[in-house]
């Protein structure tokens, strides 16, 4: 209970340090809660029997202090977010046994989960969005028990809750042939199934104290290497991008003028991944980026047939490429995205950014 005790006081000692300027560290929140799957996922798999892992080398390559379980060459979307809001690294929820490792937050996310708790089984292993609530609820339930709510529901409205759900719903669920969801849903049907449970976890972590959420839509699965190398064409398979249309409208419907007004004192904040991945497959170039429709490391067409293996050699100028293997982002476009969202205007984040809610 020890170290419990001592994550709300670090907590309470961080709003403090906010707010009086202490130059030791010039962070704009406490600290940020992490949920979601492996696009922001830091090391929640590595110890379960799961095929959903990326603890090996080539990943992490970029990284200081190599393979980590981070989906990436080095940082993902929420390490740079973090560093925008003047925190460390965010450990693993499976490696945070400390308050002192605690003190700044925790992520929970895990590669291959879903809103739908059967997400990702062909993974077997991995940590639904509801357990990951769970694994949340429990740590602040004993936390609540000891000190009482007052002091931990006024440090946590100031906190921001990062939550990026969703394309695994599609990807490892309804895309699938060996689901037969497809059989029970239409698309728009399957993204009001979603979207419904999606609003009741969102509002289970406001009822847990959550006042800061960011919301990370999903990007354009169409797109990427895994998509690609289904076909020939080598374009983007506008099907599957227009099959995660009627979620994404829905999210951004759930939040603007549901969420947002029915429960009080919440600000939720939207990404928008779509357009954010839309503006950089158009101007890639402005970017600096040269490859655009293969990963960096990875097998057979597009390199995204098989996604990358252990030791496999990766491509040498990654900085150049928009994906690192066969579903994820390099490093590059992590804290590309990652500064749109923090400083961007309504056309990648709305109704504010992520500086703006952190101020608030």
């Amino acid at each position: 209970m020890f170290h419990l005790i001592l994550f709300v006081v670090f907590l309470l000692v961080n709003v403090a340090t906010c707010e009086d300027g202490d130059v030791r560290r010039k962070g704009l929140i406490p600290a940020m809660f992490i949920f979601g799957d492996s696009l922001i996922d830091n090391g929640n798999n590595n110890n379960l029997p799961s095929f959903a892992k990326a603890n090996y080398y080539p990943y992490g390559i970029d990284f200081d202090g190599g393979p980590t379980g981070r989906f990436s060459n080095g940082y993902t979307m929420v390490d740079e977010i973090g560093e925008l809001l003047g925190l460390p690294l965010i450990p693993a929820h499976s490696e945070a046994s400390s308050g002192e490792q605690m003190r700044f937050g925790v992520n929970y996310a895990s590669a291959a989960a879903g809103i739908l708790d059967d997400t990702g089984r062909n993974f077997v292993g991995r940590i639904p969005f509801n357990q990951q609530i769970k694994n949340f609820e429990d740590t602040l339930d004993e936390i609540t028990d000891n000190l009482g709510a007052p002091d931990v529901a006024q440090t946590l409205a100031k906190c921001i809750f990062f939550v990026g759900m969703g394309s695994n719903d599609y990807l490892n669920n309804y895309l699938m042939p060996n689901y037969d969801t497809k059989n029970h849903y239409n698309p728009q049907q399957y993204a009001n199934l979603l979207v419904q449970q999606y609003t009741q976890q969102l509002t289970r972590l406001y009822n847990l104290g959550g006042r800061k959420f960011v919301i990370g839509g999903v990007g354009l699965m169409g797109c990427i290497p895994s998509i690609l190398a289904k076909s020939n064409s080598n374009v983007c398979s506008e099907e599957v991008n227009e099959l995660i249309l009627p979620f994404t409208n829905n999210v951004k419907s759930m939040l603007l003028t549901n969420l947002n007004v029915n429960l009080p004192g919440s600000k939720f904040i939207y990404i928008d991944i779509k357009n954010m991945f839309q503006d950089l497959l158009t101007n890639y170039r402005q970017y600096g980026f040269s490859v655009i429709n293969r990963g960096c490391c990875g097998i057979g067409r597009n390199r995204g047939q098989i996604t990358c293996l252990p030791m496999q050699t990766p491509c040498p100028n990654r900085d150049q490429y928009i994906f690192w293997d066969a579903f994820h982002p390099t490093e590059a476009v992590n804290i590309l995205f990652a500064r749109k969202a923090f400083n961007g205007g309504p056309d990648v984040v709305y109704p504010i950014n992520i500086h703006q809610l952190a101020t608030l």
